[in-house]
């Protein structure tokens, strides 16, 4: 029997790169990193790396040539770059659902249109869409740009008139989209992953907590509500067929008192799926992997443990690397990356619990997260 080992290209070379590596690493596989950043993180645990910007043509089909298969870490990569220089059958992900979500009000409409619930929203180029959405769907309301957000970047709560000079700016740079704010209970996501033969299986879903747009922690335990999850995951199995998912995907829902609503989503491995490399059977990582390769994928990912995972910013690495000399349950994750800011995702930490609610007491008493 043939023993098929493959090469798989990463246009991208940042965590989710790295621990994607890994994973194909432990399979067996090799990885090439296309990356402008020379030694960065997926660099450092792959075969080589193609230091180019992620519209260079000519890398990345140098990147087609030496690899099986293409896929990416970050849905803000160059889709047109790639229907121009890649075959298809190098990149069974394609470019729909990067191009469907790339844009949030392309997504909101994708979203709607498959019959899921998001909050409403309005397209906004101009300030008087602005005020007209406004009108629509009054204050409190969050204006983000369309495209290229993350982690609170390009995003500005509105809660009166007073804040509408404060945005101007944001409204002539960029097309936006005015979102109600959802009075949620609390914030979830699931991972869904899908393979080319049409097989899906989601993930044990967490509950999140952000903190200045940036996921502080993730929650996930058998005592998340059954009624929730089994909605999370029809809605998740759902799109992941309408966007002819290849891969995985990451989708944030707002759980209100009556209703579910998609926030976001995320056509790669996603932040709040972490916790899955030390709590489950199937990591993210490996369901990926296995998609874009149209290996077989398990009717199921079983929760072995509950889980807490806490994301590691700039400013808490030092402190970090003191926990580490009592904190020996701890799960520590670097992501190697040279230069450290203020709210950069430096690394995370996976707990394995038995009582979320004591572990969540416990990164609290540390005061590292204050």
């Amino acid at each position: 029997m043939e023993h098929r080992l493959a090469t798989i290209g990463i246009i991208g070379g940042g965590q989710l790169g790295k621990m994607m590596a890994q994973a194909a690493g432990r399979m067996g596989h090799r990885v090439v990193v296309l990356d402008p950043t020379p030694d960065c993180p997926a660099a450092q645990v792959s075969e080589a790396q193609i230091v180019a910007a992620y519209n260079d043509h000519a890398a990345l089909a140098e990147l087609g040539r030496r690899v099986d298969r293409v896929t990416y870490e970050f849905e803000n990569v160059d889709a047109a770059t790639i229907k121009a220089t890649l075959p298809r059958e190098k990149m069974p992900q394609w470019t729909r659902a990067l191009e469907l979500t790339q844009d949030r009000v392309t997504e909101k409409q994708t979203v709607n249109a498959a019959g899921l619930d998001t909050v409403e929203w309005r397209d906004v180029e101009t300030l008087p869409d602005l005020l007209s959405a406004i009108d629509a769907l009054g204050y409190p309301a969050v204006l983000k740009t369309r495209r290229f957000g993350y982690d609170g970047h390009g995003q500005q709560v509105l809660h009166s008139a007073a804040d509408l000079p404060a945005v101007r700016e944001l409204v002539a740079a960029a097309p936006c989209i005015l979102e109600a704010l959802s009075p949620f209970e609390y914030e979830a996501s699931i991972m869904v992953a899908r393979n080319p033969r049409g097989q899906v299986v989601t993930m044990p879903p967490s509950r999140n907590e952000h903190r200045n747009g940036i996921l502080h922690t993730s929650t996930v335990s058998s005592r998340f509500d059954a009624e929730v999850a089994a909605a999370m995951r029809r809605g998740a199995e759902k799109l992941a067929d309408v966007l002819e998912l290849v891969g995985v995907m990451g989708i944030e829902f707002f759980v209100e008192k009556d209703r579910l609503l998609i926030n976001e989503i995320a056509p790669r491995p996603h932040n709040s799926g972490h916790y899955s490399i030390e709590a489950c059977d199937f990591s993210q990582y490996d369901l990926h992997v296995r998609g874009i390769l149209d290996l077989p994928l398990p009717p199921r990912v079983h929760l072995l443990r509950p889980a807490v995972m806490v994301n590691v910013l700039g400013q808490h690495l030092a402190g970090t690397e003191e926990l580490k000399e009592t904190k020996f349950a701890w799960h520590f994750h670097d992501y190697g990356k040279t230069e450290v800011k203020e709210n950069r995702k430096m690394g995370h930490i996976t707990i394995l619990t038995d009582d979320t609610d004591a572990t969540l007491a416990e990164i609290a008493a540390t005061g590292l997260w204050d």
